[in-house]
């Protein structure tokens, strides 16, 4: 084998090793950023959970004031129908002042 032959087989063998070293870095760093990306999306997963479970009796609160607010207007609307039309209500508006 001549001298050329030698030197360019080293050099070659160099480089290998070199692309061996980085490819394992870049193996090495890609395990380490899927363990981060687990722990960052665990982290907000479960903070999400835990704010909801803080905020819920909150959220409870307000969604019975709702309800009971849309029960009152269904109330409303009840009243207005067994009263009846514009003359029943002023019978007994003069009914009760007669009273």
């Amino acid at each position: 084998m001549d001298q050329e032959t030698k030197q360019l087989l080293e050099e070659n063998l160099r480089l290998s090793k070199d692309n061996n070293v980085m490819l394992n870095s870049l193996v090495h760093a890609k395990k380490l950023n899927t363990i981060y990306r687990f722990v960052y999306w665990s982290i907000i997963i479960l903070l999400t959970i835990g704010s909801y479970y803080f905020i819920q009796p909150y959220l409870g609160t307000l969604m019975s004031l709702y309800s009971g607010g849309a029960t009152d207007i269904q109330n409303v609307g009840n009243v207005k129908a067994k009263l009846g039309d514009q003359q029943q209500i002023d019978e007994l508006l003069k009914q009760l002042k007669e009273n």
